[in-house]
């Protein structure tokens, strides 16, 4: 009990020194605007009245944020509001026109470095979509994608092979 009283004690004589060295107060909290008040739901019927024959008490509505007016500038980047698109990859991009640059192999993994004609590197692993192929398979010096010409139809099999300088 004597801990709590010195520490009131001590909190007490910082304010009363505070208030006597001559800096101006610490700002004062901003007041809470207030809230329109809506009556409670009733749990059966919301046009009965409360059982006791008492109009139902008023209940506080949710505080709900609104905009500042503020817009996102995209400044050529993408808007990340936007949902993606993740399903066709690169627009444009077919896999037969990509050429396979390397495949790094560690303990946990093997990946697959594939070379666009635009000159665009990917790094991907098996399971990986790149344009309209996904990646199947890495072997030793090739990568397998299964491209589907159309949604929903049969898909064939491409083969890229490592190229060596």
């Amino acid at each position: 009990m004597r801990r709590a009283g010195a520490l009131v004690g001590v909190a007490g004589l910082c304010a009363a020194l505070g208030a006597c060295s001559g800096s101006p107060p610490p700002p004062a909290a901003p007041v809470p605007k207030p809230v329109a008040a809506v009556p409670a739901p009733a749990a059966s019927n919301p046009s009965a009245p409360a059982p006791s024959g008492k109009p139902a008490p008023l209940v506080a509505a949710p505080i709900v944020p609104q905009g500042d007016g503020t817009a996102y500038e995209a400044k050529g980047r993408r808007d990340p509001f936007v949902a993606l698109d993740i399903s066709g990859g690169p627009k444009g991009l077919e896999v037969a026109t990509t050429k396979l640059t390397g495949i790094v192999r560690s303990a946990r993994t093997t990946l697959a470095l594939v070379e666009a004609q635009d000159g665009i590197g990917y790094i991907l692993k098996p399971g990986d979509t790149l344009g309209d192929g996904r990646l199947v398979e890495i072997g030793a010096d090739t990568v397998v994608f299964a491209v589907a010409a159309k949604p929903g139809s049969q898909t064939n099999r491409v083969v890229l092979k490592l190229v060596v300088n």
